[in-house]
């Protein structure tokens, strides 16, 4: 099929629609079942797998609260700060993949999401070079932000020995996203809990029974990250995916400046909401008392974070079902998509706003021995709470950007809401009105309630035909037509 005769095809989709259903007559009703029923497809696989994947952080975390305090602050620091900023990069970057393999999938141009998936290796690698020195230089540069040294030099040591963890979301965040446009996650899934288990008990047998100490559980965590990047590549390349990958491909190294043009949008996108998050650790580390300030933030991230992990899975899943229907030509498909994802996660986000309000600091002990720690958590729960709850609609929309191939819009907005608006009210709560902690997290949270309501109003006015237009032109722009293809079109002539 030439790229002539795949743009007609394309173009003839638009007319098609989502208006069949009105004419079929099918209830609203049962409209809401079948979208439902696309979206946890999608969105159940990927709760489960990033609860499993933040739970080796959580595990992690966990024992190595109960080796001591300054060990907890300094992997505190490493992993809620630096190794998520890694971690946010090459999300961020790999999350071009999303609209790529999404909308190349709608369109049934199956051969274009294996290119796309080494095209994204390549992108992504270079970039986990870039980013050694941070973890290398870890232990100066947190002595530099006026950290307490104690802390910066375990954060060090730490910092290096989670070197590998950076290069495994490499291949895990590319694999996650080639095969859930496909909605082929549920081996994620099953990886996912197998390494977690691992991660368990070997973290037990190396820290409670063989008293390796903080060591143990990092070597625990480094297999814990790699164990499903193993077996998500054997799926890929031993059959799993027999239409959308046809081996390596020289075309991997053909056209990459457009797609590092959106992963650099995309990895802005993201890194600009993870560094919000980080510069809050960072201000509360210059506080009188900084070891527990830091400790109970950090806890209280954990505990938004086991959260934001449900809302990443309907990040996913409002990703792959807008980019799909872009690509299928389906405008009104795609907005239903849309206002199924977000009521959904905005019902679940509501439930636990109500369960943490009133928990306030008793999962501290979780975490920590220390009672004055504990109090401090207890303190800042109502905050936690609305964060839950802004939280359950935020990366939603974010999800929806993604689909459509917004991500420099939304690193626009995300510049406005949380550096010009969010982070200077958190300052000057925090210092000059001398709300400590709380005054940082209250700038914080209406940096991105001023985000949400942006993005809704984004989405409410966008025209939604035109979007398909743009995504039809995407696919065929950088559409590689198969050899095989073009043979076989000769012959028949």
């Amino acid at each position: 099929m030439e790229r002539g005769e795949i743009e007609e095809k394309l173009l003839r989709g638009t007319q098609q629609e989502t208006d069949d259903d009105d004419q079929d007559g099918v209830k609203l009703k049962e409209k809401l079942w079948i979208e439902s029923k696309k979206m946890w497809i999608v969105a159940g696989p990927a709760i489960f797998t990033r609860f499993s994947t933040f739970g080796i952080n959580l595990i992690s975390q966990a024992f190595v609260g109960h080796i001591g305090s300054v060990e907890l602050a300094a992997y505190s620091l490493v992993v809620t700060v630096f190794l998520r900023f890694a971690n946010g990069v090459l999300l961020g970057m790999a999350s071009a993949l999303e609209t790529l393999c999404g909308q190349a999938y709608g369109a049934k141009q199956y051969h274009m999401l294996g290119i796309y998936l080494q095209r994204s290796w390549i992108v992504l690698f270079i970039c986990s070079i870039c980013l050694l020195p941070i973890f290398i230089f870890m232990t100066p540069l947190l002595k530099a932000l006026g950290q307490e040294e104690t802390i910066a030099e375990v954060a060090g040591t730490i910092a290096r020995w989670l070197i590998p963890a950076t290069f495994s979301f490499v291949l895990s965040y590319t694999c996650q996203m080639f095969l859930q446009a496909q909605s082929k996650n549920m081996i994620i899934s099953y990886l996912a809990a197998f390494s977690i288990t691992i991660h368990l008990i070997l973290s037990w047998l190396l820290t409670a029974k063989f008293k390796f100490g903080i060591r143990g559980v990092l070597v625990s965590t480094i297999l814990a990250y790699w164990i499903p990047n193993i077996g998500q590549l054997l799926f890929i390349t031993c059959g799993g995916c027999r239409e959308t990958w046809r081996g390596f491909s020289v075309y991997a190294f053909k056209d990459l400046w457009p797609v590092i043009k959106l992963s650099l949008s995309s990895g802005a996108m993201l890194c600009l909401e993870i560094w919000y998050n980080t510069i809050l650790v960072l201000l509360t580390g210059n506080m009188k008392d900084a070891e527990v300030s830091i400790d109970a933030l950090s806890i209280c991230l954990n505990v938004n974070g086991m959260e934001m992990m449900i809302s990443l899975g309907f990040l996913a899943a409002a990703s792959v079902r807008v980019s799909n229907e872009l690509g299928n030509g389906s405008s009104k498909a795609a907005k239903f998509s849309i206002a199924v994802s977000v009521l959904t996660s905005l019902v679940i986000g509501l439930v636990l706003f109500v369960f943490f309000l009133l928990l306030r600091g008793r999962l501290a002990y979780v975490f920590t021995d220390s009672p004055k720690v504990a109090r401090a958590v207890a303190n800042l729960s109502p905050l936690l709470a609305f964060s839950i709850l802004l939280n359950s609609v935020q990366p939603v929309l974010s999800g929806v950007a993604v689909g459509a191939g917004w991500q420099s819009i939304v690193a626009y907005v995300n510049i406005a809401s949380y550096y010009l608006i969010g982070i200077p009210i958190g300052v000057v709560l925090g210092y000059a009105i001398h709300m400590e902690v709380k005054g940082v997290w209250i700038g914080m949270l209406f940096g991105t309630f001023v985000q949400t309501v942006v993005l809704i109003v984004v989405t409410w006015r966008t025209d939604w035909d035109k979007q398909v237009a743009i995504a039809h032109r995407r696919v065929t722009a950088w559409l590689v037509v198969e050899p095989e293809q073009s043979t076989q079109k000769r012959q028949e002539a």
